[in-house]
């Protein structure tokens, strides 16, 4: 799995989201299912499908969490030449030009939208100088050109 490069703030609140899903929030879903179980027939009780899929989509965001957290670098990224992750990008695209922080969809910034560095056009810029135009490939298999505007520290 590849390497994230999160914040301590945002490690920090991913950690705590984690904890508490896997203790509070099973011990609620486990109690949830319990009383669903409790009004009869399971076949046609709603409520105890809709804690069963509440449960699933649960445990689904406590494996997803661990997963990042396991693989998070903490800190700033090293810094190499252009576009990295961890600094404030300008970017023209479609003639707009639009202001990201260049890092993880699970970071946060007072006043920056974040640009996940795994999305088609995080990847392409990488590494890249102002001045650049690069083309990405979206997942929808078009290409689009991406003109590095300006990096900096956010």
């Amino acid at each position: 799995m590849p390497e994230t490069w999160l914040s301590q703030e945002a490690y920090d609140r991913l950690q705590a989201e984690h904890d508490d899903l896997a203790g509070r929030g099973r011990e609620e879903i486990a109690d949830q299912i319990e009383e669903a179980r409790s009004h009869g027939d399971l076949r046609e009780n709603a409520e105890y499908h809709a804690a069963k899929e509440e449960q699933g989509r649960m445990e689904a965001r406590i494996r997803q969490l661990k997963q990042l957290l396991d693989s998070a670098k903490v800190g700033e990224p090293p810094r190499g030449e252009g576009a990295q992750p961890g600094l404030k990008v300008v970017l023209e695209i479609d003639g707009d030009e639009e202001t990201y922080l260049l890092g993880s969809r699970e970071d946060t910034h007072d006043t920056l939208d974040i640009l996940s560095a795994e999305s088609p056009i995080g990847k392409a810029i990488i590494g890249h100088e102002v001045g650049d135009t690069i083309t990405a490939t979206l997942p929808n298999g078009s290409a689009i050109d991406v003109k590095v505007v300006k990096v900096s520290s956010p």
